[in-house]
Order: C-alpha cells, then sequence, then structure tokens
C-alpha cells in the first residue's frame, strides 16, 4: 500500500512479501487461498490486500468459477528486481 493509503493497523505483512510470493512461486498463478496459507492474513484481508495489488498495477487476476479468484505478477513486477530480506 502506499504512502496515501488510509490511516490503519501496520499491515503485517508488506506488499513486497505479497509479490515475494509470486516470484518465488514455479506456478503461473496463486488462488486467493493459497496466497492465504503463506501469510499471517485471513481470507478476505489477503483477498482486499491481492485486490489493492492489482489495482495498484502489480497484479492481474482473473475470476474462475464462483467466487475463487487467481493472481498472477503484472508484466512490470516480472521486470522488477527480486527484493532481499536477510
Amino acid at each position: 500500500m502506499g504512502e496515501d493509503s488510509k490511516p490503519g493497523p501496520t499491515p503485517r505483512v508488506s506488499d513486497d512479501e505479497i509479490i515475494d510470493l509470486f516470484r518465488d512461486t514455479d506456478d503461473p498463478v496463486l488462488s486467493t487461498a493459497e496466497v492465504a496459507e503463506q501469510v499471517p492474513l485471513k481470507r478476505r484481508a489477503t483477498y482486499n490486500r491481492l485486490r489493492s495489488l492489482a489495482d495498484e498495477g502489480r497484479l492481474e487476476s482473473k475470476q474462475i468459477g464462483g467466487r475463487n479468484t487467481v493472481w498472477w505478477l503484472a508484466e512490470s513486477e516480472k521486470l522488477q528486481p527480486q527484493s532481499f530480506v536477510e
């Protein structure tokens, strides 16, 4: 989330950490549930964060069957260097 976002609690997982999940997987797409399993957020909060990243142009998405959504890195993110955490 950008600095212009609404005030609120500090996220327990950064946007870059979420993006890194997509960079680190061999899967071409991840579902909301798959991302939620890997971050300390509930599924709805995970969906909201993924939607926000898509709105910022960092992720792309497609709704598949019912309420299921899959997500993947936007082309512009594939060109960005991976962030490293020591």
